[in-house]
């Protein structure tokens, strides 16, 4: 089990109960980062004792330095601030749940610096796709999924034949609050409406994309990455109840699944504990109270996002790094209320048909690519 911890993106939905598995288990923690939420990164700088706390937003770090100079605790901005963040050297595990794209640079940092990661930060290995598990391996470090439903296939695999013997992968979905709907009754749906998950508490980014299901698209590009499969043998099914977090199927056609209640810190500690299990402050799973879990046919033409994604990561080059960018400056454009729902899904699809792909070299390469890509919104809205 790693001691050590650095969690970038400390204030989030997955960063605070990263923060409550590390208490229950006793680590030390000695970075903590956050986008602008100094009131919280506050109230954990004081209750971890961290070395070292960055807030992206450079003016909120300045006030943070302020209202914590009576701690021993460092306190740096930026870009620069999380890649430090990532590679100090008294941390042996880098918990990487920002979101965006913002999670790229310092991920490969981390590898570069010989830190295990665990990966909550699924646009990372999207956008950076090669560059990101080239690091990993060239690094000789772990990349631990953090997701639910990687953390499910992953744990599926323990123990079991070496990948030959793999036929595919299969994802389950939630089809968060929009589930059965026609692309008619989305017209005109609000922020406060696919703000409203049935099952999971997120923040508000990753519960937009799970009501457009692009959530569920950006994991099938991830998964295709960690578990270096192909696209095509990697199967969605949605299932309402969030029980089942994923599933795998042998060539002889066995099937294994990982289940558990719907809450977060099950993944999380699996990833900070890995090889080892120990006792969860989660709750046991009741088949008998559950009563019955049902399964559905994804539907790929009412939430576009779902199929666009997977044409992406068949296109192989920036197309997902492209998908991704356009899908996070539409998201945010949705949240402030200059989109309508609907219009997420076309504006990555067109994004990713019209701006050129190619093979990146560079991580500058992806990032021009994020670029060109939120452009394309903006220029539409």
């Amino acid at each position: 089990m790693k001691h050590h911890l650095s969690v970038l993106g400390s204030t989030g939905s997955i960063g605070t109960q990263t923060l409550d598995v590390a208490e229950k288990l006793h680590l030390q923690v000695h970075a903590l980062t956050a986008h602008s939420n100094i009131a919280l990164l506050e109230q954990q700088i004081r209750r971890f004792k961290p070395e070292l706390a960055v807030v992206f937003d450079e003016e909120k770090a300045s006030q943070l330095r302020l209202a914590v100079r009576d701690t021993a605790t460092k306190v740096l901005p930026g870009m620069d601030g999380l890649i430090e963040a990532a590679t100090l050297d008294s941390a042996d595990l880098v918990l990487n749940a920002v979101v965006g794209m913002v999670g790229l640079q310092p991920t490969i940092a981390a590898a570069q610096a010989k830190k295990d990661i665990a990966l909550a930060n699924k646009e990372t290995l999207v956008a950076g796709g090669d560059l990101v598990t080239r690091a990993v391996r060239s690094n000789g470090v772990r990349l631990l999924p953090v997701d639910s439903e990687h953390s499910a296939i992953f744990q599926c695999l323990q123990g079991n034949p070496p990948n030959k013997a793999l036929k595919k992968l299969i994802l389950t979905a939630s089809g968060g609050p929009f589930f059965g709907k026609t692309t008619d009754e989305l017209k005109n749906v609000t922020v406060e409406q696919a703000l409203h998950h049935p099952n999971w508490s997120m923040g508000a980014k990753i519960t937009i994309d799970s009501a457009t299901m692009m959530n569920k698209g950006l994991e099938i590009i991830e998964a295709a990455r960690l578990f270096d499969v192909s696209g095509e043998d990697i199967d969605v099914v949605v299932h309402r109840e969030s029980i089942i977090h994923s599933l795998i199927e042998y060539n002889d056609h066995s099937v294994m699944a990982q289940l558990g209640v719907p809450d977060m810190r099950i993944p999380i500690q699996y990833a900070i504990t890995y090889p080892e299990r120990y006792p969860s402050p989660v709750a046991e799973l009741s088949l008998a109270q559950i009563g019955r879990l049902t399964f559905f046919e994804p539907d790929y033409d009412t939430f576009q996002c779902l199929r666009v994604c997977k044409q992406a990561l068949a296109m192989g080059g920036v197309a997902t790094a492209i998908a991704n960018g356009a899908n996070e400056e539409a998201n945010m454009l949705f949240r402030k209320g200059r989109l309508r729902f609907l219009e997420i899904g076309e504006l990555v699809a067109g994004a990713v048909a019209s701006i050129p792909n190619q093979t990146p070299k560079t991580v500058e390469d992806v990032l021009t690519a994020d670029q060109m890509a939120r452009q394309y919104v903006t220029d539409r809205v």
